[in-house]
């Protein structure tokens, strides 16, 4: 996947799970978060055996990464 591609599913998976979890980061936030959680969707999708194919499926990885993502995050942040 380029790099463009890249953060166009991060700015989609991004902005969905932002809506799931309700954090707010802005969408550069959401970008990030987005990316992060490809490569975390990625890794779970891996985990279990499953392979996306297109667009549409790296989107869905890229946002069930991102809801595990933010929780984790919310989590760590939520023990201070």
């Amino acid at each position: 996947m380029n790099i463009f591609a890249l953060l166009i599913v991060g700015l989609i998976a991004g902005f969905l799970a932002d809506k799931v979890v309700k954090n707010t980061f802005g969408w550069v936030g959401d970008m990030l978060v987005g990316v992060a959680g490809s490569f975390v969707g990625g890794w779970i999708f891996n985990l279990l055996g499953l392979r996306v194919g297109g667009l549409i499926g790296e989107i869905i990885a890229a946002f069930i990464g991102a809801v595990v993502f933010l929780l984790v995050l919310n989590a760590i942040k939520g023990r201070k």
